[in-house]
């Protein structure tokens, strides 16, 4: 066998035929689709378009092709038997070892892959006529919400004007509102249906005007289930932490949080920067969770330091480690130990504080690329720096920041200077940085899903002047009290089960970044209730909790293309210079018409699904 990178092509005559997954799985194909499309019609089409480019002139592809197209077509109508499946299998081996070119036998390679992958699909129609729906959850923009929102259903309480049941109904799964609000980098607006009619439904707009309207704290949360005697400890105050210690309260056990700040909310009161999300709206969600009545908070209490986390677990029935990544990783450079070099997430971290450093008339140089990187520049133009340049290795393109923060990063007056790996610090006879000297990059083949930047040979060294410079190159999680306890790591994440506990230690649950790595606020939260509903289920309980809200009845939806309204931003010559918030709110007028632009996916064709909105959560 011939290997050709990762791609292994095999003899003419061989059933030996092997390409690498991630290249042509057929379930990654099917991620392109929106949620809930049926693998098997999806499978059909595209090899209906293998099957439109044949040329004609091998018979595998000319032929066989079109015989595949009848078996699939025999089992959607339910006129087929399970026998076709290996009928189905042995011609499309046929046309992969016999095709002439890439139009026959890739397309046998994927109908072999579909009928591995997605047998009981195959079989479900082949038996009952239909697809067994257990792929995944069937509305596009609520299976892509990592949290699992009935989007659709607040999204129908917000027309209305019913922002408190809106609220009540976010809450069902996700207890911060507010701050998905603010900045939510939404998913769920990815695969929304109205872009096959105009545009997505602008999601995060819709619940930041109902949470506007009304705050998070002035509606009513559930009522508490009676208390069950057990205690837990849940050691972090950041998003996971305070969504797992909700949901236990309202399961009724006792919740007592660990706090090393002197105010909870994690990364979202110390990293997020005062414009893009004001910490008295995070107030707000903090206290209509504490309001649930079974919370204690143990504030500048650091586990590890101030208490054992030997002593935690002795105490408590069950113990959910959400600690987070607050600590910023360092680069390593000559001349790194220069003065004036700092972490971006420690430099955040301050004015978080309220400790806001003075960069009058300096020219401070950002490393990075992501979302603390964009933070970072912005808030050190809001510090009276003169110039503000982030420097990156790959392409603007490339970048993991938002758009719309690079973007608003970029009308704000920071220079992009993207293919540009930083080489070495340069440093003045005081040992403080006066320049990065860089070393110039050119996009080259992919690597763990992205382009990779390489070296180019043929382009010098090129200086970059700066009097200060912040590290935006990721985060890290302080893990070694926690490793010392037993808790197993992978370069300082944490190594839990599915279902967040930890192997060979009862009672003990991970969640949150300090699990997965430095990841987003909504998949921190979706991590605290997985705990807390495994929490609940090693306490001996099988609570299920109910918001007290339904969608309300779906109207006949609006077809007509239409503009999305997009959130509007104050002029960035008047922001640039203050830690204001940044976006201005819809008007009644506009949330109206883009609530009206939902089409209730929860409700017509495929995505309906009976109780869907009173499913209980698994």
């Amino acid at each position: 066998m011939e290997q050709v990178g990762k791609i292994y092509l095999a003899d003419r005559n061989s059933e030996d035929v092997r390409i690498e997954h991630f290249l042509s799985k057929f379930s990654v194909k099917t991620k392109i689709y929106p949620p809930g499309v049926c693998p098997v019609t999806v499978q059909l089409a595209l090899l209906q378009a293998s099957k439109s480019q044949t040329c004609g002139k091998c018979v595998p592809c000319r032929d066989g092709l079109r015989q595949l197209e009848a078996m699939f077509y025999a089992i959607l109508n339910g006129k087929a038997t399970v026998a076709i499946l290996d009928e189905m299998k042995e011609l499309a081996g046929m046309i992969r070892d016999s095709a002439d070119c890439a139009i026959g036998y890739q397309a046998a390679i994927e109908v072999l892959e579909g009928l591995e992958e997605f047998h009981e699909e195959f079989i479900s129609y082949i038996k009952t006529g239909a697809s067994s729906g257990t792929k995944e959850q069937q509305i596009p923009c609520t299976a892509k919400c990592p949290a699992h929102v009935d989007i659709p259903g607040y999204i129908a309480h917000v027309a209305n004007g019913d922002y408190a049941s809106a609220i009540n109904l976010i809450r069902k799964n996700n207890p911060l509102p507010t701050a998905c609000a603010m900045i939510c980098e939404h998913p769920c607006e990815e695969r929304c249906r109205r872009n096959l009619i105009d545009d997505s439904i602008n999601i995060r707009g819709i619940k930041k005007y109902a949470v506007d309207q009304v705050p998070a704290d002035q509606v009513q949360v559930p009522k508490a289930n009676p208390l069950t005697g057990k205690k837990v400890a849940v050691v972090g105050g950041g998003p996971c932490g305070l969504t797992a210690a909700y949901f236990l309260s309202l399961m009724g056990h006792k919740v007592t949080i660990f706090e090393g700040k002197e105010h909870l909310g994690g990364m979202l009161m110390y990293g997020i920067p005062n414009y893009r999300f004001p910490k008295n709206r995070l107030d707000e969600d903090i206290r209509a969770i504490l309001s649930t009545g079974n919370i204690e908070v143990k504030y500048k209490t650091l586990v590890g330091r101030d208490i054992s986390v030997q002593a935690v677990r002795d105490e408590y029935d069950a113990m959910l480690v959400a600690i987070g990544a607050q600590a910023g990783k360092k680069l390593r450079l000559e001349g790194v130990d220069a003065g004036n070099i700092f972490s971006a997430v420690e430099m955040l971290d301050e004015i978080g504080h309220g400790r806001k450093p003075d960069y009058s008339g300096k020219t401070v140089v950002v490393i990075g690329g992501g979302n603390v990187a964009m933070d970072a520049a912005r808030s050190a133009l809001r510090c009276n720096a003169a110039d503000v340049r982030i420097v990156y290795r790959r392409r603007r393109e490339d970048m993991t920041a938002l758009a719309t923060e690079i973007e608003s990063a970029v009308m704000e007056g920071v220079e992009l200077i993207p293919l540009q790996a930083p080489a070495w610090i340069e440093k003045d006879a005081s040992n403080n940085c006066t320049a990065l000297w860089v070393k110039p990059q050119t996009i080259g083949p992919y690597r763990d899903g992205r382009p990779f930047p390489v070296d180019s040979v043929s382009r010098p060294e090129q200086r970059i002047p700066c009097d200060i410079i912040l590290i935006a190159v990721g985060q890290d999680i302080i893990s070694q009290p926690f490793e010392e306890f037993g808790m197993p790591a992978y370069r300082r994440v944490f190594q839990g089960e599915r279902d967040t506990s930890v192997a060979d230690l009862p009672g003990v649950f991970v969640g949150g970044d300090c699990a997965t790595g430095p990841a987003t606020a909504i998949r921190a939260i979706a991590a605290g209730r997985v705990a807390a509903n495994a929490i609940d289920e090693y306490l001996g309980y099988h609570h299920r909790l109910s918001c007290g809200v339904t969608a309300p009845e779906a109207k006949p939806n609006n077809r007509v293309p239409t503009g999305r309204v997009n959130i509007q931003e104050r002029p960035a010559f008047i922001r640039r210079r203050d830690f204001e918030a940044v976006e201005c709110p819809m008007s009644p007028e506009e949330v109206k018409q883009e609530c009206g632009r939902c089409l209730r996916c929860d409700v017509f064709g495929c995505g309906k699904l009976e109780g869907a909105h009173n499913a209980v959560d698994e």
